[in-house]
C-alpha cells in the first residue's frame, strides 16, 4: 500500500533575477520566504489530513540563517528548520520541492522514533512513501557563490588550496594540516610577483 501524498501545489515564484551578480542576500525576499512558509504549511495540512502529523506538534519554526554549503538543517530539539538564504535565492524551486520535505522528514522521524541515524531506514522510508521523493542525503546545487577566499599551500608533492578558516587556524598555531598523499605538513606557498 502506497502512502505517497500528492505533491504540494506549485507555488508561483518571480522569474526576474533577485540580486545583482556577486551580491549575496542576507535574507530571501518576502515573497520567497512566504512561499517557503506556505509549502511547509501545505505539507502539515496534508499530513494532518492523513493522520501522519505527530500529535501536539505545531508547524515547525522556519528560519533562513543556515550558513555554509548545507542547503538546510533540521533542529530536532527546537522543532525548527533552517534554510540557507544564498542557495534558496539561487534555487527556489529545489527548496520548495526537495529541501523543505527533506528537513521536515528529519523532524517527523524524530517525533516518531526519537534520535536515529540522520538518513537511516526510517528517514528513507518517509521520503519515499510519504513525500514521494528519492531519499538523497546531499544536494548537488552549485555552491561556488558560497566559496570564500582560498590560500595556496604546498606539501612535498603538490599545491593545495586552504579555506580562510583553515588558513587562519594555521596562522594562529591552532592547526597543522598534512597532505593525504605524501603525509608532509602543508606550508604557505611562496607568493610570486605577478
Amino acid at each position: 500500500m502506497s502512502h505517497v501524498l500528492p505533491a504540494a501545489p506549485a507555488t508561483a515564484l518571480p522569474t526576474e533575477p533577485r540580486n545583482a551578480p556577486g551580491l549575496i542576500p542576507a535574507q530571501p525576499d518576502a515573497e520567497l520566504r512566504e512561499a517557503c512558509h506556505r509549502r511547509l504549511a501545505d505539507w502539515m495540512t496534508r499530513l494532518l489530513r492523513d493522520g501522519q502529523w505527530p500529535a501536539g506538534r505545531p508547524l515547525p519554526l522556519l528560519s533562513f540563517n543556515q550558513r555554509g554549503k548545507a542547503a538546510g538543517t533540521a533542529r530536532l530539539s527546537q522543532w525548527a528548520i533552517r534554510l540557507n538564504p544564498v542557495l534558496l535565492a539561487a534555487h527556489p524551486q529545489v527548496f520548495l520541492d526537495e529541501v523543505i520535505p527533506h528537513e521536515l522528514a528529519h523532524l517527523l522521524v524524530f517525533a516518531r522514533h526519537g534520535r536515529t541515524r540522520p538518513h537511516g531506514v526510517q528517514w528513507q522510508r518517509l521520503m519515499r512513501e510519504t513525500f514521494g521523493l528519492v531519499p538523497r542525503v546531499t544536494h548537488n546545487l552549485d555552491v561556488s557563490s558560497l566559496s570564500g577566499p582560498s590560500f595556496a599551500y604546498r606539501c612535498a608533492c603538490r599545491e593545495h588550496s586552504l579555506s580562510l578558516r583553515r588558513h587562519n587556524k594555521v596562522q594562529r598555531g591552532q592547526a597543522n594540516y598534512l597532505c593525504r598523499d605524501c603525509r608532509t605538513a602543508l606550508r604557505p606557498a611562496e607568493s610570486t610577483p605577478g
